[in-house]
């Protein structure tokens, strides 16, 4: 689980995103609480230089994990920007044995 996480490449099972939905919400939280709101100027402070440091990372991995997400489904990871197609892919099925995207990951670790 989380092999390659800021890799746009492959495909991930429903677990494996939903943790990462999971950690997105706590991170945001976190975030919230340490910064509060901010303004267009406060972008422009140390505060916010900070803030963009902590969020791209954050930003990089939650895009990638979700197109990881939309190719398990066999689409591309574009798919994501859909609205509540993040909320579909946590609980639909993924396309059972391999795709265009790579090996079923379900498959791969019952292998392992």
């Amino acid at each position: 689980m989380f092999k390659h996480p800021f890799s746009f490449e492959g495909r991930i099972r429903r677990l494996e995103y939903g943790l990462t939905v999971l950690f997105h919400w706590l991170v945001t939280m976190g975030l919230n609480a340490l910064f509060g709101k901010m303004s267009l100027y406060d972008l422009m402070t140390l505060k916010g230089v900070m803030w963009l440091i902590i969020v791209l990372p954050i930003a990089w991995f939650w895009f990638a994990q979700g197109a990881k997400r939309c190719h398990d489904r066999g689409n591309s990871g574009w798919f994501q920007l859909i609205p509540f197609y993040g909320l579909w892919m946590l609980f639909a099925e993924g396309d059972p044995g391999p795709n265009a995207y790579g090996e079923d990951p379900k498959h791969e670790q019952i292998l392992s």
